[in-house]
C-alpha cells in the first residue's frame, strides 16, 4: 500500500524540497488549471475584518497551521523504483512527506500521488492529524498544471491520503517533465482545528482564496440547497389554509411575554447544531461552508451592533432586512413569527453569480484592480450566503423545537379537552336516558298496582 517502502532499486533522485507559494484549481476528481496569478499576495484587505481574520479565536491561527512544499524529482524518465518518497518537511507541528507512484499504485497508466504521515509508527496511540491539503503536477503553462484537493483525518489505519489515478502517464511528457527532465510536485497543507460548538475560520487567508475562487459555487449550491428545503417546508405550512388558520390563532392568543420567550434560543444550542448539520469530514466544500457561516455570524453581530449605534457595518444599508439579531447570548427573531415565515416562504436568496470563479482570468494592466475587485466579490457573496442560512436556520430551528412544539401542545390540550367535553357530554346522555327509563319503569309499576 501506498505508505509501505519499497527495496527497489532505481535511477531517480529527488532534490531537497522547499516551502514556496503556489495557488490552484481543481475537483476531486478531475484536476484543472489554477493560475497563480489569480490570488492576490499579501494585499491589505480594506474590508470587514472577520474576512480576513480570526481575531476570537484561541490557540494557534491557521496561517500558523498552513505549509507548502515543493519537490523536484530530477531524471523522471530514468526511474525504475516503484515508488519514491520526499524528504519529511513539517506543518502544524506534524511531519509529512509526499509520495509517488511513478507507474501508478495498482492502477496501470496513470501517476499515483498520496501525502503521508512521517513516523506514524512511532506516534501515540489514539493520535490523529486532521487537514486539507492541494497536490500539484507542475507543467510548464502554469494554466495546465494539475491540481487535487482534499479533506481527510489522517490516523493509524489511514496515515496516507491521495490519488491513485492523479494523472494519465501518458500526459506527463506534455509539459510537465521539463528540459533537464525534471518533475515538479508541490504541495499546501493546512492542518485543521475544527470546532463542535460555532462555525470556524480554518484556513490561511491566502490558502482559503484560492479555494474560495474554486468552490465557491459549490458552496453556494450547499447553501441554495438548504434554504430552499427550508423555505420549502414553511411555504407547505402557510399553503394548508387550515392549519395555518389553526396556527395563526394559537399564535394571536398567546400573551406577548410568551411570544418574546418562545421566539428566542441561546446562540450555543444553535449552533452546535449548525456545525454537526454543515461540517461533513470528507467533503473538501466543509471548510469553506464553516468560513461562509463563521463570516455570515460576524455579519449579523455586526448588523445588531450597527442597529444599536456602536459599529458601523460596511454596506450594512444594502443588506436585506434581517431575519434574526445576535443579542448577547440569544438569537432572538426580530419580528412577529407569522410575518417571519410569510418572508421566509417567499424572500429566495440573491441571484446566482454568473462570474464564477473559474472564468475569471487576470486582464493585462488591470489585472491587479480587477483581481482585488473579484475577492471583494468573492467575500461579499460568500458572507451574504453565510449570513442569509444562518438565519432561516435560526428561524426553522426556533419555529420547529420551540413554537411548532408549544402549537402542538396547545392542539393536543384543545383536543383533550374536546374530548373530556364529549365524555361528560356522553356520560350526561347516557344518565339523563337511565333517568328517564327509570321514571318510564316506576309509572308501569304505579299503573299495575293500580290495576
Amino acid at each position: 500500500m501506498a505508505g509501505v517502502t519499497s527495496e527497489e532499486s532505481g535511477v531517480g533522485k529527488s532534490s531537497e524540497g522547499t516551502f514556496s507559494g503556489q495557488h490552484g484549481q481543481s475537483g476531486e476528481a478531475v484536476a484543472e488549471w489554477r493560475s497563480s496569478e489569480q490570488v492576490e499576495n499579501g494585499s491589505p484587505s480594506t474590508s470587514p475584518p472577520y474576512w480576513d481574520t480570526d481575531e476570537d479565536d484561541e490557540g494557534p491561527k491557521p496561517s500558523e497551521l498552513f505549509g507548502r512544499y515543493t519537490w523536484k524529482i530530477e531524471k523522471f524518465s530514468q526511474i525504475t523504483r516503484r515508488e519514491l518518497r520526499s524528504s519529511p518537511f513539517e506543518v502544524g507541528s506534524y511531519k509529512w512527506y509526499i509520495l509517488i507512484y511513478p507507474q501508478g499504485c495498482d492502477v496501470c497508466n496513470h501517476l499515483s500521488l498520496f501525502l503521508c504521515v512521517a513516523n506514524h509508527d512511532k506516534l501515540l496511540p489514539g493520535w490523529s492529524h486532521f487537514a486539507q491539503f492541494t497536490i500539484a503536477v507542475v507543467n510548464k503553462d502554469p494554466k495546465k498544471s494539475k491540481y487535487s484537493d482534499t479533506l481527510h483525518r489522517f490516523w493509524k489505519k489511514e496515515h496516507d491520503w491521495g490519488w491513485k489515478k492523479f494523472m494519465e502517464l501518458s500526459k506527463v511528457y506534455d509539459g510537465f517533465v521539463d528540459a533537464s527532465d525534471n518533475l515538479i510536485i508541490k504541495a499546501q497543507v493546512q492542518v485543521i482545528r475544527e470546532k463542535a460548538d460555532r462555525p470556524f475560520r480554518c484556513l490561511d487567508c491566502q490558502y482559503r482564496r484560492e479555494l474560495v475562487r474554486v468552490y465557491l459555487t459549490n458552496v453556494e449550491q450547499i447553501c441554495r440547497r438548504f434554504v430552499e428545503e427550508r423555505r420549502s417546508k414553511l411555504g407547505k405550512l402557510i399553503e394548508d389554509k387550515a392549519r395555518w388558520s389553526s396556527f395563526c390563532t394559537f399564535w394571536r392568543e398567546i400573551d406577548q411575554t410568551s411570544r418574546r420567550r418562545m421566539s428566542r434560543e441561546k446562540t450555543n444550542v444553535i449552533l452546535k447544531v449548525v456545525v454537526k448539520h454543515f461540517f461533513i469530514e470528507k467533503e473538501v466544500t466543509s471548510t469553506l461552508v464553516m468560513d461562509s457561516l463563521y463570516s455570515g455570524l460576524r455579519a449579523l453581530e455586526g448588523q445588531t451592533k450597527c442597529k444599536k449605534g456602536r459599529v458601523k457595518l460596511l454596506d450594512a444599508e444594502e443588506m436585506p432586512a434581517p431575519i434574526v439579531r445576535a443579542e448577547k447570548d440569544m438569537f432572538v427573531l426580530v419580528d412577529d413569527v407569522l410575518l417571519l415565515l410569510e418572508r421566509a416562504a417567499i424572500e429566495p436568496l440573491p441571484p446566482k453569480d454568473e462570474k464564477g470563479p473559474q472564468n475569471r482570468t487576470k486582464d493585462g494592466s488591470s489585472g491587479e484592480d480587477f483581481n482585488k475587485d473579484s475577492i471583494e466579490r468573492d467575500e461579499r457573496r460568500l458572507t451574504e450566503l453565510g449570513r442569509r442560512t444562518l438565519e432561516i436556520f435560526v428561524l426553522a430551528h426556533i419555529f420547529s423545537n420551540k413554537i411548532e412544539v408549544s402549537y402542538q401542545e396547545a392542539i393536543a390540550l384543545k383536543r383533550q379537552e374536546e374530548l373530556i367535553r364529549e365524555e361528560e357530554a356522553a356520560w350526561l346522555a347516557e344518565s339523563e336516558q337511565k333517568a328517564k327509563r327509570g321514571n318510564e319503569r316506576e309509572k308501569k309499576s304505579k299503573k299495575k298496582q293500580v290495576a
